[in-house]
């Protein structure tokens, strides 16, 4: 029989303030193995973990429970304590009496208090049958994986190499930068968006500890924190990068035009071509679905014409292996698809456009070398129109969820459109200003008094083409009235959404989605950046919408979690995880196929189910599905669990 000890803590009045706890201790202490029981004002303060510690050493306790707050706060703080005194820690339990059980009875205090005494002997009884378990300890390979070559993949992979550890940067487009590469100029400061992307790029370039695959995607991964195996696809260019000096020859001899996504519609590209001007690598890619060579082979200019002898038709994609410890996803977003945006004429009329499509105008590199021109008919516009929150903050037919960074975005080029048409007037119609930072708000309203911007606080309905005009009919909600503008262009600020692929990758990761799509963390408040899967960490707005400066630092963030993980050459891995009974199991490998982790497979030669120990995260999906009860999890067994329940069920 081991010697127990019980500490109850009054959590302030959190407890206390419902339970008494002192009646509780008193009644705890009269059971025969419980050697000590006490309270303490609050237990997880230092004077209370020593009021532990000198327990265990004086009375020479054998497991210990605390009735206190929810296990996920501060279980690992008493284990450590009980720890430091020889005491196994998986000895040590977490009776939850304050989320389970006096926040929940805050005008019982008679029942708060009974319920109170039997959560405490249940765990008792748990702590009677726990083994005492030792940490699975795995080597741990240093080398990390970022997917997504944004400034967020960008930030994190420097922070990372820099930090001394060996990186492997995933890029699906040639080139790196993402969406911040199509942005003109930042707010609050007006600063060009290029000029420090493409300083940070080149260092990435350069770095020699970082191995930069552009162009290629993750084709699969296996393992577990610490041991991931990975196939990278490096999808073939039809250029020899090592050969090319980046000349552009290839580009400006090159007869096929198509119209470039990255341009946003506003302009052309090459079927050989970079993915925009000064490109990180600076090297062009041939896009086989446009090229005539690959189409019908009616074409070899570009091979013909190259110095360097780099075109290589028949290259082809190369399937390559990689071993890292941890991975960061980084995959950005994209806009709101302009198909399903009927209402604003979005994708019919040429002079609405959205955001991103502005922003190419307006940078030097654009397709208007920074001139804001109306597509229709390449005029300056007189009349401007911006629109906030289109298919943002619409639950009943769009996103539910505010995009953050629309309003901000709004004013900046409201304000560029100022500079460029003083005698203009730019019309903003928007729900709310959202402007929630530092140096935001005074950006926002210097600009709205200096550029003489007319805000319309409401929603528009409809926006039609007539007689050369975009009409924009909305409701002013301050006035109740109607409001009609005829502008000559339309800027509309969509809702950030996921990019493309996001939920097969999640899925190649055992990461988790939520239903929009967006990659969700473990603990929004606790642990941010970590995903639900160990090892797999977030960044950027492939977890939610962000602007650049919270992107970057969260980027880095990231990038110190995974060097605290990487830190040391063993990794341990709690033992609480799923084991097998091999006298019961029947091998129907039902388990195998339920585990989300993907921690079971089958022992053929054996005919039985096996846990990978590495893998299991002790989620008990197994346990629930197993038709011979031959699976358990460590130190919750069943028979642990009826013991429990049975505390509830006396009169």
């Amino acid at each position: 029989m081991r010697k127990l000890g019980v500490f109850i803590c009054h959590c302030g009045v959190n407890i206390a303030g419902t339970v008494d706890v002192k009646s509780v201790a008193e009644k705890i202490g009269e059971i025969e193995d419980v050697a000590h029981s006490t309270d303490y004002i609050y237990m997880c303060s230092d004077p209370g973990q020593q009021i532990i510690r000198e327990a265990i050493r004086e009375k020479g306790l054998e497991g210990v429970v605390v009735a206190c707050c929810s296990p996920s706060m501060h279980e690992n703080t008493f284990r450590k304590a009980v720890k430091s005194q020889g005491m196994n820690p998986y000895l040590c339990e977490i009776a939850n009496i304050r989320e389970q059980c006096s926040w929940v009875h805050q005008k019982e205090k008679e029942e708060a208090t009974r319920k109170a005494a039997e959560i405490i002997l249940a765990t008792l009884e748990k702590v009677r049958k726990n083994e005492s378990l030792e940490a699975i300890a795995m080597a741990i390979n240093h080398k990390v994986l970022v997917i997504g070559g944004g400034i967020a993949g960008i930030t994190a992979s420097l922070d990372l190499a820099e930090g001394g550890y060996e990186v492997v940067l995933l890029e699906r487009e040639a080139a790196l930068g993402g969406h911040m590469a199509q942005l003109s100029r930042t707010f609050p400061d007006l600063d060009p968006a290029v000029d420090g992307l493409i300083a940070k790029a080149s260092e990435v370039e350069r770095h020699p500890k970082i191995s930069l695959y552009c162009f290629s995607e993750l084709e699969d991964v296996k393992g577990y924190v610490g041991n991931f195996d990975l196939t990278i696809r490096e999808k073939a260019t039809s250029v020899d990068w090592v050969k090319c000096n980046g000349c552009g020859i290839c580009i400006k001899n090159c007869p096929v035009e198509f119209v470039s996504q990255f341009e946003r519609g506003l302009g052309m590209r090459k079927a050989i071509d970079q993915l925009y001007p000064d490109s990180i690598p600076n090297k062009p890619a041939i896009l086989r679905e446009h090229c005539r060579y690959f189409l019908d082979k009616s074409c070899r200019k570009c091979e013909e014409i190259c110095p360097e002898k780099a075109i290589v038709f028949k290259q082809k994609d190369e399937q390559i292996g990689e071993k890292v410890g941890a991975i960061i996803i980084a995959t950005g977003y994209e806009l709101y698809p302009k198909e399903r945006l009927g209402e604003y004429g979005y994708g019919e009329i040429a002079d609405v456009i959205d955001g991103l499509a502005f922003e190419r105008m307006l940078s030097p590199n654009g397709p208007t070398k920074g001139r804001i021109l109306r597509p229709s008919d390449g005029k300056a516009p007189k009349e401007m129109v911006f629109i906030q929150c289109v298919a943002s903050r619409d639950p009943d037919r769009y996103m539910p969820y505010c995009s953050r960074v629309c309003c901000m975005y709004t004013a900046k080029h409201a304000a560029i459109y100022k500079e460029q048409v003083p005698d203009g007037q730019p019309y903003i119609f928007y729900m709310d200003i959202r402007s929630d930072c530092k140096g935001y708000e005074e950006f926002l309203q210097k600009t709205i008094e200096k550029k003489g911007l007319l805000y319309l606080r409401g929603r528009v309905s409809r926006v039609f083409q007539d007689d050369g005009k975009v009409r924009v009919l909305g409701v002013d909600t301050l006035t109740g009235r109607m409001v009609e503008v005829a502008a000559d262009m339309v800027v509309l600020a969509t809702a950030i959404v996921p990019t493309q692929g996001v939920k097969d990758l999640a899925a190649k990761l055992r990461a988790t989605v939520d239903r929009h799509g967006f990659l969700t963390e473990a603990h929004i408040k606790l642990y941010p950046v970590e995903s639900s899967t160990r090892g797999i960490y977030l960044a950027g707005c492939g977890q939610s919408p962000k602007d650049i400066s919270d992107t970057v630092s969260q980027a880095s963030a990231t990038a110190s979690k995974v060097q605290a993980l990487l830190s040391t050459d063993k990794l341990l891995q709690d033992p609480l995880i799923a084991f097998v009974d091999e006298g019961i199991c029947s091998g129907c490998g039902i388990c195998v196929e339920i585990c989300p982790y993907e921690a079971r497979e089958m022992d053929v030669r054996r005919g039985i189910s096996v846990v990978h120990q590495a893998l299991c995260q002790g989620c008990g999906a197994c346990i629930a599905a197993c038709p011979n009860f031959a699976c358990e999890l460590r130190n919750s067994s069943s028979g642990q669990i009826l013991q429990m329940v049975d505390v509830f069920c006396r009169d």
